[in-house]
């Protein structure tokens, strides 16, 4: 016979009203009787009927997560997992399960999007990016569903909530580290263009190299997406050019494997011929040979913070909307060394 709400009541010695403040996580009740209930919830076996909960508040406890590229492609590249990583912990916590976006094109994570939202399938959305030209954000504040970005708002932000690191300074940091030990010939390689993390942070290496006086012509600044035929090419242009760069700074871990290999292939050593920073601090600039000095943007954390937002925002729709910031750090490992000790 089912354990009920009724049970787990007589035997912790509350009312069953109180039980379903616990599950709700009411703030009402003290943190002394959660950790009481729950744990003879869990020794009694007791399981919520999210079936029944959902007929009754008109709620699926879940989350959509729009992807920024298909989810196979996505999974490839350890930042996107690790934000999952947060975001499942956080509604784990919060009695929430997610529902990905599996369209390989925009169109069809859209209209994922779309199926999700009209076919009441979440009661709120996580946007895992911010894109010019994007139709997902649009949608859903027509849609008045809650929802958070991973990024900063290509949109008005101050009608949205979102989740993000200073990707300007962050990249300020990057460049003047690079600088610092010297180098003045700086390549830049960003992801996709379209979208605001990539300019943002080209934004940040540009500040960095007009206040330290150097300059920086458009040959040294380049883009690929998490492909390695487009990361070979880009390669082979930087290592063309009249001047060949001395250091790279790289938006993202998983291209920045990408462009150690093609560097390995040319017999280009790093970091005594080429030094490189790069963002992210997955485990892939852990485990790289060299391992790559890194900006760690604290994935697990963006993820976590983004759920706790938009189910915040789910259980108070007046609540004001707000932005939040996690603050970066750079990762020194073995991939960057002095200018004077770079062969060119």
């Amino acid at each position: 016979m089912a354990i009920t709400i009724k049970d787990v009541a007589k035997q912790a010695g509350v009312a069953p009203s109180t039980v379903s403040r616990v599950i709700s996580d009411s703030p009402h009740i003290s943190e002394k009787t959660k950790r009481k209930v729950r744990k003879i919830m869990e020794d009694m076996g007791y399981h919520l009927n999210l079936n029944a909960r959902t007929l009754v508040q008109q709620s699926t406890q879940t989350i959509g997560i729009v992807m920024k590229n298909s989810t196979s492609q996505s999974m490839l590249n350890p930042f996107f997992p690790e934000v999952l990583s947060g975001i499942s912990a956080l509604c784990h916590k919060q009695d929430y399960s997610i529902c990905l976006t599996t369209g390989e094109t925009e169109e069809e994570i859209f209209q994922d999007t779309v199926k999700m939202v009209q076919g009441k399938k979440v009661d709120g959305i996580i946007v895992m990016y911010s894109k010019k030209d994007d139709k997902v954000v649009p949608f859903l504040q027509k849609q008045g569903i809650p929802f958070v970005v991973i990024g900063k708002p290509v949109f008005e932000s101050n009608k949205m909530m979102y989740v993000d690191n200073d990707n300007f300074q962050a990249a300020k940091e990057a460049t003047d580290y690079i600088i610092n030990l010297g180098h003045q010939k700086i390549g830049f390689i960003g992801g996709d263009p379209r979208f605001e993390v990539t300019q943002a942070r080209l934004s940040g290496f540009h500040q960095s190299v007009r206040e330290n006086d150097l300059l920086v012509t458009d040959d040294y600044i380049k883009h690929f997406q998490f492909d390695r035929e487009q990361g070979e090419r880009v390669v082979s242009e930087l290592l063309t050019t009249l001047e060949r760069p001395t250091a790279l700074v790289v938006t993202d871990d998983y291209n920045a494997f990408i462009v150690l290999s093609a560097l390995k292939e040319r017999n280009i050593h790093v970091p005594e011929d080429i030094s490189i920073i790069t963002f992210n601090n997955t485990v892939m600039s852990r485990l790289s040979t060299p391992p790559l000095t890194s900006v760690n943007i604290q994935s697990f954390q963006l993820g976590y913070e983004s759920a706790q937002c938009v189910i915040e925002f789910i259980k108070d729709p007046s609540m004001m909307k707000k932005s939040v910031i996690i603050p970066t750090i750079i990762e020194e490992r073995d991939s960057c060394s002095e200018a004077d000790k770079t062969s060119v």
